[in-house]
Order: structure tokens, then sequence, then C-alpha cells
């Protein structure tokens, strides 16, 4: 029975890594960082404060979707903030799960202005927030606070997740 691959999405600083690398131990699946698939070039841009376009996103997102083509059961970490880059991921496997971590603009702004060493600068806050589009009904996943611990995070998730060989349900929260 194969087990679904999550994509834990929001924006920049909402806890992808944190909660996706905890998810991943809980379940026993392997775990990828979305950013690992990033090219020079992105990361550059991104470092610059210049947002990236769908031109950049594109490569991006077909090396995510090939990593979770290759998988029975998984965690990774992308921001899939546009229902399209969700479809597009989707593509890659029709039962994908997406766990969206739900965090007001002010506290991302705090958890940014206090994040080392990572190439997202602050400023690109407000071009996240404008693209975030949360999921839309029918979309198979869940939407959870995440200003609260990665731990009652994640077992808020394991509630939400279907189990193997179940049909995904559509988002919640």
């Amino acid at each position: 029975m194969s087990r679904p691959v999550i994509v834990v999405m929001g924006v920049a600083g909402s806890g992808k890594t944190t909660v996706g690398q905890l998810l991943a131990r809980r379940l026993g699946v392997p775990y990828a960082e979305a950013d690992a698939f990033h090219s020079a070039a992105n990361v550059d841009k991104m470092t610059a404060g210049v947002p990236l376009d769908d031109a950049d996103r594109g490569p991006w997102l077909d090396a995510i979707a090939a990593w979770i083509s290759q998988q029975d059961g998984g965690v990774v970490t992308c921001s899939a903030l546009r229902h399209r880059y969700r479809e597009r991921l989707r593509r890659a496997d029709a039962d994908l799960w997406f766990l969206h971590l739900d965090v007001p603009k002010d506290v991302i702004a705090v958890r940014m202005a206090q994040r080392e060493g990572h190439f997202m600068p602050p400023s690109l806050i407000n071009s996240q927030f404008a693209a975030l589009e949360p999921l839309h009904a029918g979309e198979a996943g869940g939407r959870v606070d995440a200003t609260r611990s990665p731990e009652r995070i994640v077992e808020e998730v394991l509630t939400l997740v279907p189990p193997p060989g179940s049909p995904a349900p559509s988002s919640a929260g």
C-alpha cells in the first residue's frame, strides 16, 4: 500500500523545515528540503532581495516533482504558494497531500528578523504573502496554525494525514 507524500507549504519563515523534518521522523519516511533543489542563480537572486518569477520556479518545481515521483511516502518542503505550483507538483503524484503552515505576517516578520544564515531576506516577506493562495476547496491537504510549537503542529498533522491506501481528504482547517 503506498504512503502519501506530504508537501509542507507556506511562506518563508513559517517553519517548513523544522516541521517537515520532525514530521518525516515521526512517519519514518524520507525527507527533502526544497531549498536544496534551487539553482545557484535562484539563490543569488533571492539573496539580492529579488523575488523569483515563474521562469525561475519552473525548473525548481520540476526537480521537486522528480523527487516526489520516486517516493513511496515522504515529506518535502516547498513554499507552493500558488495553486498552479501545487498542480504542477501534483502531476508527479496525484495523491500529494499539502500541509499549509499558516502564520500571520507580523509573526513572520519577527521570525525573519531573527533568522540567521538563510538566503531569503526579510525584504521578500510582502512578495511571499502577495503570492500566497491558500488551499482551494477540494485540494488534498490541511491548514494548521503554525504559531504553536513544532511538536504540537506535528501531533495535529498526524490526525489529519490520510492513512496509506485511503483517499486523501480535501483541504481542512
